[in-house]
């Protein structure tokens, strides 16, 4: 049997996978246009700013990303977790009142990350783009955040009650609107001030779209004065609650210190060059993860769903059979990238650029790895085990810093994408052998308990 009957078979005897399959569709519908778009933004940015104008670009924005993730609770997943528990078990002003909680928090949290971006501007314009007459510019595309202020738990309602084609709406309306910016950009030659002011009006299109469709659902599900749910409802729940919030908020500032904020790592120990390449690699890694990037989002609440239940061959079915397929993509394009990489950056990006391949080959293996896996973090989560996640975080945080500051001060661009590559794979194979274990030991509870009744 080949590989696409196999597809065809595991398509046909699970209808939880054709679930997961249609609402990934809107998903990877969206993310194939956004990717498109991107990319052609990506091209007119490089095209217009240079080499180490594209690094200061990759810059500021990390900066604005990094603050508000520090500051973050990931209520999206406190929302698919709780809202989906309560839900599942008909209890739906406690459903709503986590769901009131996560957007009184989020929009708490969005204010302090705000703040803390006014403070130090001025520090991250000197140290990490080189340039102290660019901390307003910190400060101005920094406004996302408090655009942001309800988007992750909008985007967790929204997953939880399958409005994947309203997010995938919204996601294709802000990259349009940033490209067309972004022409004009090009056009008037604006320089970096108008790509940060196309991508900045593009992202609060994206956050007020969530916020606007989050509420819709919630007025649909729960009615017009949901609002009022008595968050005193959930007291009984309140240590599981921020048990919950606080581990995924300190899972968050590790993966942040480790992976995400790479880019100001790169940036404070090397030159906008070096940023450059590496942003421009980490860019091209996007067509191996258009596909990927949406199934974490479709299975973790199919897999919070069968926790529940307690179906374990069901949440087995969902891994094995998304790690086939995933693979089987993921290989696929890794190897179109080794062949036709090198070409592609030359004759689309310029031959300035070239160098940007070499750190693409490196960060593909630990990113085929994490896709064929895609579903760990979810999986964990599912059981409630955030608190495993950090421990594992805190492990990756470790080694990825010493190897930061081992590599990056003569290795640029390279030493960043083997550090992230090596982060991929270490933080995923400790992950991947918890949940194992914790599928093995759920199955003998439920044979125990079977035996005794």
């Amino acid at each position: 049997m080949n590989i696409l009957q196999r597809i065809k078979a595991l398509w046909q005897e699970n209808p939880i996978l054709r679930k997961i399959a249609k609402n990934f569709g809107y998903l990877f519908s969206s993310n194939i246009i956004s990717s498109a778009i991107s990319m052609l933004q990506g091209i007119f940015s490089v095209r217009l700013l240079g080499v180490a104008g594209f690094g200061t670009l990759g810059t500021i924005t990390v900066f604005a990303t990094t603050i508000n993730k520090l500051t973050s609770f990931r209520m999206g997943e406190l929302v698919i977790k709780f809202v989906g528990q309560f839900h599942e078990n008909e209890e739906k002003e406690k459903a709503a009142a986590v769901f009131k909680l996560a957007s009184l928090t989020e929009f708490v949290a969005s204010i302090v990350a705000f703040a803390l971006i006014w403070v130090l501007a001025p520090f991250g314009a000197e140290f990490f783009a080189k340039d102290a007459s660019l901390a307003p510019w910190f400060i101005i595309y920094g406004l996302i955040i408090l655009a942001n202020m309800f988007s992750e738990s909008s985007t967790g309602l929204l997953q939880f009650f399958d409005r994947f084609k309203n997010m995938a709406g919204v996601n294709i309306l802000q990259s349009i609107v940033t490209l067309i910016l972004i022409i004009v950009a090009w056009w008037l030659k604006t320089g970096l001030q108008g790509i940060l002011i196309a991508y900045l009006v593009g992202k609060i299109i994206h956050a007020v779209g969530l916020a606007i469709a989050a509420q819709v659902a919630a007025v649909q599900v729960w009615g017009k004065r949901w609002w009022g749910a008595r968050l005193k409802s959930i007291a009984p729940n309140r240590k599981e609650l921020v048990r919950f919030a606080v581990s995924t908020n300190i899972n968050s500032t590790l993966s942040l210190i480790s992976r995400d904020s790479i880019i100001l790592w790169l940036s404070y120990f090397s030159v906008p060059e070096q940023v450059g390449y590496f942003k421009l690699a980490s860019a091209l890694t996007n067509y191996i993860q258009i596909p990927m990037a949406p199934l974490p989002q479709a299975t973790y609440p199919e897999l919070a769903r069968a926790v529940a239940r307690k179906t374990w061959s069901e949440f087995k079915n969902i891994l094995k059979q998304g790690s086939q397929i995933a693979g089987a993509y993921s290989i696929m394009v890794a190897m179109g990238l080794l062949v036709l990489g090198k070409f592609f950056i030359r004759i689309v990006y310029g031959a300035e650029m070239v160098p940007s391949y070499d750190s693409l080959i490196i960060m593909l293996l630990g990113i085929v790895f994490a896709n064929i896996v895609f579903w760990a973090r979810s999986a964990l989560l599912s059981f409630g085990l955030a608190d495993y996640a950090t421990k594992v975080n805190i492990l990756v945080t470790i080694v990825s810093v010493i190897g930061y500051i081992l590599l990056l001060p003569s290795l640029g661009h390279i030493g960043a994408a083997i550090m992230l590559s090596i982060a991929n794979i270490l933080g995923n194979s400790l992950v991947v052998q918890k949940v194992f274990r914790m599928i093995k030991q759920a199955e003998s509870e439920s044979a125990l308990t079977q035996a005794i009744s």
